[in-house]
């Protein structure tokens, strides 16, 4: 980690463990999130101080701040070794939201290291993401015969009593095939996994079991991989960097499964309900075949993660009308900042007539932050 000169914090300017603090994830958040945001808001500016489970942490809000934090890598660290108050032992030794950051993998990476991380997965992932390929062809004709499997299966089921859920009977088992199908399981993965991917991103008393078990399975399937390679991306993974030991690409293929699985899946499940609610402008992109302006559309009225991960200040820095101090953690919305480009319309940063770019089409490297369900990370 290295040392960058940077300013310093007023003598007088408030610290953020020095601030009294109002718990973010109430009652209140959950019937009214957009409501909670406002508030802060109009009370804080563009950053609030609010509690996250019993820890105080500032929260982005504005469209620009948020982006601020995001496109500053030297300013804002992905690596949790910078966060002041966890290398201070200031945390709770049960804190629920740690396990996922403990996971050292590409998304907590910074620099360099980041930077090869990203190679290696940008190499891998290529030969899947080009239509013409034979992987990218096989992966899109695999994943439009899962879909329609399920459709039929949902309609065949659903049909008489005129009810579906859409996350149980679709979504889900959709992006659990094609995670299958993507990292070359030998066998499908099961609930159980899943599950406990979502253990550790909610953030329960059980997300460090949950997490190792989780890991535990990927690594398997990375030592199953190195002895038996296929046309998959764990091996491709392995044939862009062969130095990897199991355990490192155990814990890359853990959180591409829960991106997968959750952030994908969010934004599969947006996309639907916002065609099922009705919106006109999703409609009409679906329509006209535009299934990029579609998405975009999607996640700007419901982004498929509310709350980003969390980034550590390298150095003392002023945002919105606060000093942050060098360690202090703050958390990217990108729900509020969502909320705040819709309200003041046209921003100077984005082309009409497309639709305003989205927090997390913009950011390089989006994820949900292991946070609770529902409100807080989706």
């Amino acid at each position: 980690m290295e040392a960058q000169p940077y300013a310093t914090a007023p003598a007088g300017s408030p610290r953020l463990e020095s601030l009294r603090v109002e718990p973010l994830l109430t009652s209140e958040f959950d019937a009214d999130p957009a409501g909670v945001y406002e508030r802060l808001r109009r009370t804080y500016g563009p950053v609030a101080p609010v509690g996250l489970m019993g820890v105080p942490v500032w929260l982005v809000l504005d469209y620009h701040e948020v982006l601020e934090v995001l496109r500053d890598d030297s300013q804002w660290r992905r690596d949790i070794r910078y966060w002041r108050a966890r290398a201070q032992g200031q945390l709770p030794r049960d804190w629920p939201l740690l396990a996922g950051y403990e996971v050292r993998q590409t998304m907590f990476l910074d620099g360099d290291e980041h930077h090869a991380a990203r190679l290696t997965h940008h190499s891998a992932l290529r030969p899947f993401q080009d239509g013409h390929s034979p992987q990218g062809w096989e992966l899109r004709a695999a994943v439009a015969r899962y879909a329609d499997e399920l459709i039929a299966l949902l309609a065949a089921e659903s049909g008489s009593a005129g009810y579906a859920d859409l996350g149980a009977q679709y979504t889900r088992p959709l992006l659990l095939m094609v995670t299958g199908k993507l990292f070359g399981c030998p066998v499908g993965l099961g609930d159980e996994l899943v599950m406990d991917l979502w253990r550790m991103l909610d953030g329960g008393p059980d997300a460090g079991p949950a997490t190792d078990r989780a890991a535990a399975v990927m690594t398997r399937l990375a030592a199953h991989r190195r002895q038996r390679p296929g046309d998959d991306l764990t091996s491709y993974l392995l044939l862009a960097d062969p130095g990897m030991t199991d355990e490192q690409l155990g814990r890359e293929l853990l959180m591409n499964a829960v991106y997968l699985n959750d952030i994908t899946g969010n934004m599969v499940m947006n996309t639907l309900l916002e065609v099922l609610r009705g919106n006109a402008t999703v409609r009409r992109s679906v329509s006209d075949g535009h299934l990029g302006e579609t998405f975009h559309r999607v996640a700007l009225v419901n982004p498929p993660v509310a709350n980003m991960c969390f980034r550590f200040a390298a150095g003392d820095v002023r945002l919105g009308a606060f000093w942050i101090r060098a360690g202090d953690v703050v958390s990217p919305s990108a729900a509020a900042a969502h909320q705040d480009l819709l309200t003041i319309g046209t921003s100077p940063s984005v082309t009409p007539p497309r639709a305003p770019a989205p927090i997390w089409a913009g950011e390089r490297d989006s994820t949900s932050a292991p946070a609770r369900p529902a409100s807080w990370r989706a």
